[in-house]
């Protein structure tokens, strides 16, 4: 199936699945029990897909790039001519690497700072719904940079990544697009505002989705450019996959806050953290489900 096809119908899957997920809360009432277990699921899910899927896809997209590079060399030089000619052709391979992550988590970490800031200037001005927008405007930038993932996941062409990523960012969505709606109908706000914001959620990852797709696949003449820039996208995926993973999901999870918005939308982040609590022996077994989920999908749905 055609990259431009594949990008559209899983982007739509996205909106629609967020969306629909999303609207619960104002339809009915759904058990905490049940968020939390699918919310443990989705952090076992993210932390799986990054380690497992995310950055060996990457580094193996720079690897064949790098090759490709290195074979581009005249066969007239020697191999210390080779090595020092491709040395000066870009970064170290494994700054590479690890600079990817790194920025893709402190991307993370800054889209929460701001978000902070934010949120204690609304308590402080005490604008009328303005805790709930700030909540909304984080939440959509973590929506987008799981879009970034998707659309970095398809510009790979192997079904296996795509497939896997898919049910990270959708079963990490659903809880996150359960939790913003149950928190602004506690903030007051009219149910029809309430719509647009979860619109403005769902519609986020979608897209940046597509843009990311057509961006990477056209991102140079050369398939080594297109294999190059695709890796590093998928690295930095994987970067703001283990943040929110490690640093939101599961301490919300031990906390006990899982049909809330993410901490760095909470009103008093600091003083929950005291009240830590253990997870249960089903909770571990369901997190250790999610994380090794991606290894034997990618077994079970190997490409040619």
């Amino acid at each position: 199936m055609d990259g431009g096809v594949t990008v559209t119908l899983i982007s739509v899957a996205m909106f629609v699945g967020c969306f629909a997920l999303g609207f619960i809360p104002l339809l009915f009432r759904l058990s905490e029990k049940s968020l939390l277990f699918v919310s443990i699921l989705g952090a076992g899910l993210l932390c799986g897909t990054a380690l497992a899927i995310t950055i060996p896809e990457g580094v193996g997209l720079l690897e064949e790039s790098w090759r490709a590079a290195s074979s581009d060399v005249p066969s007239s030089l020697n191999s210390s001519e080779k090595n020092s000619s491709s040395k000066e052709k870009g970064l170290p391979p494994r700054f590479v690497i690890g600079g990817a992550l790194t920025f893709g988590f402190t991307f993370m970490f800054i889209v929460d700072q701001i978000g902070n800031y934010l949120s204690m200037r609304d308590q402080t001005t005490r604008v009328p719904n303005a805790v709930g927008i700030t909540a909304t405007l984080g939440l959509v930038i973590h929506a987008a940079a799981d879009g970034f993932a998707v659309g970095a996941a398809v510009a790979t062409g192997q079904v296996t990544v795509q497939v896997i990523v898919f049910l990270a960012v959708i079963l990490h969505k659903g809880p996150a697009a359960f939790g913003l709606v149950s928190f602004l109908m506690h903030t007051g706000l009219d149910k029809k505002y309430i719509q647009g914001h979860l619109l403005a959620f769902s519609a986020a990852a979608p897209i940046l989705a597509v843009p990311t797709y057509f961006i990477l696949h056209a991102s140079g003449s050369s398939s080594q450019s297109q294999m190059s820039w695709t890796g590093v996208g998928m690295l930095f995926s994987a970067g703001t996959f283990l943040y929110v993973a490690t640093v939101h999901v599961l301490p919300e999870i031990s906390s006990g806050r899982t049909g809330q918005p993410p901490s760095n939308l909470q009103l008093q982040p600091a003083m929950e953290g005291h009240h830590r609590q253990q997870l249960g022996l089903l909770e571990s077994l369901t997190l250790i489900l999610g994380v090794g989920l991606p290894m034997v999908l990618a077994l079970c749905l190997q490409d040619d």
